[in-house]
């Protein structure tokens, strides 16, 4: 039995726009073990939010495969119907986004007991116990009862993570979730990550354009024009880069 709760096989994905066709992701192969806290580094547009929605199946792939081992499954996400799609996502994987995209109607607790009572795993009053008890967790039960708006970013992006963290999934997809922070904050939210990984035996999959950031990682990869590529490689698609723009 592998030990890969998350493989990319021969991942294609190519937008069609006025102006052709449009490579986003190229060839991906990509195998994440149970419990990485893997970073994927690149610039704006090399197709890092592209790879976290062929894995969390939010956009379609054009060729390719992608499989998810959870809970004694394997599921080849992109085999399912919209319905079953969007339970095993719920069941199965939480999604941090940049945006934080809290609710601003409902309060702190409210947020994170929504997809709990949208997957139906929990009975009401067992949901808000579980809601406080990743508050907590965040060290944000006091502020609960509160609007998102009462609190800071950085208190917003925790309550998000509490919220992805709500059905207990065993993965965790993460898309710049520190790209709008402070530096300390950020760090605050790197500390929280790490913690998941260690003590609660998450699997993380974050996308970043800070390439400062790849120290805080168990491994980490770069992505330059769809393509997973090494240092070595980075360098000559730079390069190829530089002489194509002088060209023109």
């Amino acid at each position: 039995m592998t030990d890969f709760i998350v493989e990319l096989k021969n991942v294609n994905k190519t937008y069609s726009t006025v102006a052709g066709d449009f490579p986003a992701l190229r060839n991906i192969n990509l195998s994440v073990k149970t419990g990485e806290f893997l970073g994927v580094v690149g610039k704006s547009g090399a197709g890092k939010s592209t790879l976290l929605n062929m894995i969390n199946g939010v956009d379609d792939l054009t060729t390719g495969e992608v499989i998810i081992r959870s809970g004694g499954k394997q599921v080849s996400v992109h085999e399912l119907d919209e319905d079953a799609l969007s339970l095993w996502r719920g069941q199965t994987m939480g999604v941090v986004y940049q945006s934080i995209q809290l609710l601003p109607m409902l309060t702190l607790v409210e947020n994170i007991t929504l997809p709990i009572d949208l997957a139906g795993n929990y009975k009401p009053r067992e949901a808000r116990d579980r809601a406080l008890e990743l508050l907590k967790l965040m060290e944000l039960e006091e502020h609960a009862n509160k609007l998102p708006s009462f609190i800071s970013g950085g208190q917003q992006q925790r309550v998000a993570i509490a919220r992805a963290l709500a059905n207990d999934p065993d993965i965790l997809v993460a898309d710049e979730p520190t790209g709008s922070l402070d530096s300390v904050t950020a760090d605050h939210i790197f500390d929280v990550f790490e913690h998941l990984v260690s003590d609660r035996h998450k699997t993380i999959i974050m996308v970043t354009h800070e390439m400062g950031l790849a120290s805080r990682f168990s491994r980490c990869l770069t992505i330059a024009d769809g393509e997973l590529v090494d240092d070595s490689a980075l360098e000559k698609l730079t390069v190829e880069r530089t002489i194509r723009r002088r060209r023109k």
